[in-house]
């Protein structure tokens, strides 16, 4: 992974804004993972907004945090129509207006807060991306799974196994936004396979 500590100094103040919100559904583990995929993935696409992009990231799920954690289970991540269950789309709500407060507090302007929020509005229960920008977002918030720690986590949210969620991800693999993503999808999942022995466990 990426490391995400050198010339991203301009970030600070709004991690430190956000990271009580953090404190919900692993998103400490999950956000910060997601960003670093961002980065890589803003690395292959020079045409998208950096700005945009990443603090979209980094805000895009803090809204979980107003939600209690057994509705956030129960109703977000079980289902046919987990996507579109209206934990879902509370927790899009709940993350553009503590997002627009945190980028206000940290001195953003009205035209990036604007560009932020238009993808974390609908970055879960949209069906399709609105741009280059959404789409590097929306497979950023997805690569984290693929990895070790990302399996590790999910596969309790979703009462699974290892094995039986990075199965799971197989199907989910080809589905991502960019193409760069699909790639870096299959790569970290069959590095996770062997890490976690999932040939024979």
């Amino acid at each position: 992974m990426l490391d995400t500590t050198q010339d991203f100094a301009r970030y600070d103040p709004v991690w430190r804004k956000a990271e009580p919100y953090m404190r919900a559904r692993k998103n400490d583990i999950h956000i910060p993972l997601s960003f670093a995929w961002a980065v890589r993935l803003l690395n292959d696409y020079s045409d998208a907004e950096r700005d945009v992009c990443l603090l979209a990231i980094l805000l895009h799920d803090i809204g979980w945090y107003a939600i209690d954690m057994d509705d956030i289970i129960e109703k977000g991540f079980s289902g046919p129509n987990m996507l579109q269950s209206d934990v879902r789309y509370l927790h899009e709500a709940e993350s553009v207006k503590m997002g627009t407060q945190v980028l206000q507090a940290t001195g953003w302007n009205a035209d990036i807060i604007a560009q932020v929020c238009e993808i974390i509005d609908g970055h879960d229960t949209r069906f399709d991306p609105r741009h280059l920008n959404d789409r590097i977002v929306r497979d950023a918030d997805k690569l984290w799974r693929f990895d070790v720690t990302g399996i590790a986590v999910a596969c309790d949210w979703f009462k699974l196994t290892p094995h039986a969620y990075a199965d799971r991800l197989e199907d989910q693999k080809d589905k991502l936004e960019t193409e760069a993503g699909r790639e870096y999808a299959a790569q970290t999942l069959a590095a996770s396979r062997n890490t976690l022995m999932l040939h024979v466990i």
